[in-house]
């Protein structure tokens, strides 16, 4: 398909003469909206991932109607508004633009305005010290240029976009299927290499040798340079292996406390405060590192028992559903270290640990390849998308044909 520009003249407007800001109030009975960077504005209550609490009092909150613009002030620069589908309420922290040219086709414009141009736009107009307090005010974004083409031309490509958008869509959709299915057989690798074992008998009080939580104040010696010190978030959901950012610590020299948790080569790590569930083996670069407060190190009896093999039991469904049980109850969800102690462990000879962890290991690192691979596809496939809308938004893709 050519990328020339369509051949009948794109008028140039700004975004204020689109559209006037509106307020309209006092319609608690309708239904909630909000605004999503991925899906534009949605029903509130449609989204499962929503943690932000609707109040009780509405009364403020502001009314919507289809074809209204809502843009989510602190989130603009990160593609948080469109054109609403729904008539609904949102919240007065949200700009409500309604059209003043109703002519326009609502599918090309909410793609427009969605496209990674403006939103560059939207990004060099707000304000504040620092992205998290970035605001864009209508004063601003309404000196936005954009370029329209005309109705007939708007309609047909929305429909290009519409079938296009579909068919990424749908492979996307294919592909995080594919996601869920291998994660889901790895998880029944791990379930199975136990499986021959029986239930878990032994408490793992049996093999400890030292057991101990990081102590409290770390941040007063977090520096550029120095020891590595290991936090919860470092430690991984799905494997043994450590995560994330390193961030390290300058004791001075009159500290010792610092000693009691300095990790070894193989010492077991729990989180007992938050990811419950989580658990790590110590190698490497990790060595002589110090550990937080809210990490268990359970350091074992190596010849008794292989770290890894206890790791990747903790990771099957039987050791998850222990780490949460022992963390239930309370008002706060924490693991003691006497539950660390009472968890129960499958037994088998040290030679058949060895080997159970080694497969694991192996197995487990090709189904986690096949998802990172599956996930940079899918990564690429929104890209595409992203691409294609400001391609065809902008005129760049001829679509003369269908005009």
């Amino acid at each position: 398909m050519s990328t020339t520009a369509l051949s009948k003249p794109w008028t140039i407007t700004r975004l204020g003469w689109l559209f006037q800001p509106i307020s309209d109030r006092g319609h608690e009975e309708a239904m909630v909206l909000s605004v999503y960077r991925d899906h534009g504005v949605i029903p509130k209550d449609s989204r499962t991932d929503n943690f932000n609490r609707t109040p009780e009092n509405l009364s403020n909150y502001q009314l919507v109607q289809p074809g209204d613009l809502v843009v989510n002030r602190m989130k603009a620069w990160q593609g948080s508004l469109g054109i609403s589908e729904h008539q609904g309420i949102v919240s007065p922290d949200y700009e409500v633009l309604r059209p003043t040219a109703p002519e326009y086709d609502r599918r090309f414009l909410h793609s427009l305005l969605r496209s990674r141009a403006l939103i560059d736009q939207y990004a060099l107009r707000s304000t504040g010290i620092r992205p998290s307090q970035w605001r864009l005010y209508w004063d601003e974004m309404k000196t936005i240029e954009i370029s329209l083409p005309a109705a007939k031309q708007q309609r047909a490509i929305a429909d290009y976009l519409d079938r296009e958008t579909a068919r990424i869509d749908t492979l996307i959709e294919e592909q995080q299927r594919l996601i869920e299915m291998l994660r889901e057989r790895r998880q029944a690798v791990i379930d199975e290499s136990f499986s021959t074992l029986g239930d878990p008998s032994v408490q793992l009080r049996r093999y400890i040798k030292f057991l101990t939580s990081g102590s409290r104040g770390w941040g007063d010696y977090y520096a550029d340079q120095g020891e590595r010190f290991l936090r919860i978030g470092n430690l991984p959901r799905a494997n043994l292996e450590i995560r994330g950012d390193i961030q390290f610590v300058d004791l001075p020299a009159d500290v010792t406390e610092g000693s009691r948790t300095m990790l070894q080569e193989g010492d077991l790590l729990f989180s007992i405060t938050a990811y419950l569930g989580s658990v790590a083996v110590i190698k490497g670069d990790w060595v002589g590192a110090y550990v937080s407060q809210h990490v268990a190190l359970c350091r074992l009896e190596r010849d008794r028992v292989d770290p890894r093999f206890i790791g990747w039991f903790m990771l099957t469904t039987t050791g998850q559903d222990q780490l949460n049980e022992g963390a239930a109850g309370g008002t706060k969800m924490q693991l003691a270290l006497d539950d660390i102690r009472g968890l129960r462990v499958p037994t088998a000879s040290i030679e058949q640990q060895r080997r159970i962890a080694a497969h694991l290991d192996r197995q487990t690192a090709k189904i986690d390849a096949l998802v990172a691979e599956t996930e940079r596809f899918i990564e690429y496939a929104r890209e595409r998308r992203v691409a294609l809308i400001t391609a065809a938004v902008t005129g760049q893709i001829d679509l003369r044909e269908m005009a």
